[in-house]
């Protein structure tokens, strides 16, 4: 595997946590190429990742650049028999951006999806009839936090920070968003992601029709264990 990651913070966690999870699994990392954020051209970089002769080339990127950096893997036919290319992360909005002709066929991890469940379908459509375009994940995410939150104010009976936390952390999420979410001493929401395919011309049947979920990865084999955060405020264990 082979890694081409944005060179900022965000880039470099993708890449970290990518890099220890193939590990874990038994992969090998054989290489990663960092790219400046923003960039236009990935074709140098696209070039070395494929000269590493990869069996998967992983990019660690965000927003504009994942839309970059995939059309352009479509022109230089990355994926092929023996070679995927995977986005680490993907919203919506830039699979519409890619479009099923050049995004058909590759894989991503999505933590949100407008058609995962009915209270998703519904809500979202709601979402659509005001802005004229399905909720990415932190769109939908943002509002299952705050609605989240001020639910617990008011079964709490008070705005009290440490009263709201724990009646916070005591309450599963069952929303538009998540099943069976929680919230974690370190702050982190658990809650299950969802591998997708893009799905192909032929297979999409509207404008936003532009994924399949293959498979439902649960909460905790999602996200790091408690016991490896790094937050300060989670007192040591053992």
């Amino acid at each position: 595997m082979v890694f081409i990651s944005s060179d900022f913070a965000f880039g470099h966690a993708l890449e970290r946590d990518g890099i220890a999870a193939v590990e874990k699994l038994g992969g090998t990392v054989v290489g990663h190429v960092r790219a400046p954020f923003g960039t236009s051209d990935f074709s140098s970089f696209l070039l070395q990742a494929q000269q590493s002769n990869a069996s998967v080339i992983a990019f660690g990127t965000a927003g504009a650049d994942t839309v970059n950096i995939l059309k352009q893997a479509a022109e230089f036919h990355l994926a092929k028999p023996g070679v995927r290319v995977m986005p680490l992360q993907l919203m919506i909005d830039e699979v519409k951006a890619i479009g099923p002709e050049l995004g058909q066929g590759n894989f991503a991890l999505m933590a949100f999806h407008h058609d995962r469940s009915p209270e998703a379908k519904a809500w979202s459509h709601r979402f659509f009839e005001r802005v004229k375009s399905m909720p990415t994940a932190i769109q939908a995410g943002t509002y299952s936090a705050v609605r989240h939150y001020l639910q617990a104010i008011k079964d709490a009976g008070t705005d009290e920070p440490l009263t709201v936390v724990a009646k916070m952390r005591a309450t599963p999420v069952n929303d538009m968003f998540a099943t069976g979410g929680y919230l974690r001493d370190d702050g982190r929401m658990v809650h299950d992601m969802y591998l997708t395919q893009i799905k192909t011309p032929a297979e999409s049947t509207d404008p936003w029709d532009l994924v399949k979920i293959l498979k439902t990865v649960p909460g905790d084999d999602a996200f790091r264990p408690l016991a490896q955060s790094e937050c300060p405020l989670v007192k040591p264990r053992g």
